[in-house]
């Protein structure tokens, strides 16, 4: 991809007013296509209500008592009209509520919105509006910037939150879907993105998503870590320790003492 992406920057009403570069971190990676499959079906799963229910024999009304008896008839055997072979039985194995939510952790995720805004640049689908500076909504207004931009087929438009009149003037327009958020699912279903000047800011400029050192646990610096914290420790029980020298110094010192000493009590004790 090219080192430099850029995206053309219109006006509320779709005046050409230059480029805007983009984050390189953000919309120029590569696109990982298996993290973008993994992130999007997580998506449509925990978008499922998960609320179907199917009857089991044990539940369908009716059925107690065994239609005919075991022997001599000649027919198959039964021993209740409810039983899944029969016609408004029970369902055998049916779907029962559950919830079909996955876990994806945050990197995955972060990851897949990355390579679904990469892609979207790449082929050059992505679009940036000043500002939505309409007194009052009016999806005529919002046909017309749409038409200014040579925008066509499916639409997502990233607003931010405060922006209610650009809300209401895109939310009838058809296939235009207004969001405050993104997600990679969305992107993926629009041909073309359009962000407002604040909204870019809020998707690229704020966070660094690159993957540096500081994520992993290296061994060896932890030990280091270890080593370096004990070693305090340890010359302060070595400053206490007294030397080895000194004390062999010192102990020669009390023996010669001890010497000088006894000759001196020994004339005392012949002059006595």
């Amino acid at each position: 991809m090219a080192d430099k992406l850029t995206a053309p920057l219109y006006s509320s009403d779709g005046k050409s007013k230059g480029e805007v570069t983009l984050e390189a971190t953000v919309f120029g990676i590569e696109p990982n296509v298996p993290v973008l499959h993994q992130v999007v079906t997580a998506q449509l799963a925990a978008a499922r209500a998960g609320t179907h229910h199917t009857k089991t024999r044990a539940e369908v009304r009716g059925g107690g008592r065994k239609p005919w008896r075991q022997k001599g008839l000649g027919r198959a055997r039964h021993g209740s009209i409810r039983s899944p072979s029969w016609t408004g039985g029970g369902v055998a194995h049916g779907p029962k509520p559950r919830d079909y939510s996955q876990r994806t952790p945050k990197k995955m995720k972060r990851l897949a919105l990355r390579s679904a805004l990469s892609a979207r640049a790449a082929d050059g689908q992505i679009r940036i509006v000043e500002g939505f500076d309409w007194d009052a909504p009016k999806t005529k207004k919002a046909t017309d910037l749409l038409s200014a931009m040579d925008v066509g087929g499916k639409v997502l438009v990233v607003l931010d939150r405060s922006d209610d009149v650009a809300y209401l003037s895109l939310r009838n327009v058809e296939n235009v879907v207004v969001n405050d958020q993104v997600n990679p699912y969305d992107i993926l279903w629009a041909d073309t993105v359009i962000f407002t000047v604040d909204t870019l800011a809020a998707a690229s400029g704020t966070k660094d998503y690159s993957v540096g050192d500081e994520d992993f646990v290296k061994e060896v610096d932890s030990q280091q870590s270890t080593v370096d914290s004990q070693n305090p420790n340890d010359e302060l029980e070595a400053s206490e320790e007294p030397d080895a020298g000194s004390e062999r110094e010192a102990g020669s010192g009390e023996r010669a003492a001890t010497a000088d000493d006894a000759p001196v009590e020994a004339s005392e004790e012949g002059s006595e």
